[in-house]
């Protein structure tokens, strides 16, 4: 068994501008704490591989999906097919923290960048 404590994993600032701890990767699907501060947006962006799905564990935020937007806040999941241009804003007063799931694992090579 591996047990793994997110206080003892690395942050490094992805692609898109949020603040990542990947906790697990595997071949099939990787997953990692994301976080976004207060007043601040990930750069739109899409991945053409992968799938994701956002978990919000604590904050508010105005989540968009192509066209779509939606206020999304603690225990709300949110579905992302690859291919779909996706962003998320901080809304909320306090850090916006989530689980984000990536089938198959994320890389920063199939993250491509829609907007600088």
């Amino acid at each position: 068994m591996l047990v793994l404590k997110i206080e003892r994993i690395s942050q490094f600032v992805a692609k898109d501008g949020s603040k990542i701890r990947e906790i697990c990767k595997m071949e099939c699907a990787s997953l990692a704490e994301a976080v976004v501060g207060v007043g601040e947006r990930t750069k739109k962006h899409r991945h053409m591989r992968s799938d994701e799905i956002y978990f919000i564990l604590e904050g508010r935020g105005r989540m968009e999906v192509e066209e779509e937007r939606e206020e999304v806040s603690a225990g709300e999941a949110i579905f992302i097919r690859k291919g779909e241009a996706h962003c998320i804003e901080n809304i909320g007063t306090a850090p916006l923290r989530f689980l984000c799931i990536c089938s198959p694992p994320y890389s920063d090579e199939d993250t491509l960048l829609l907007e600088a």
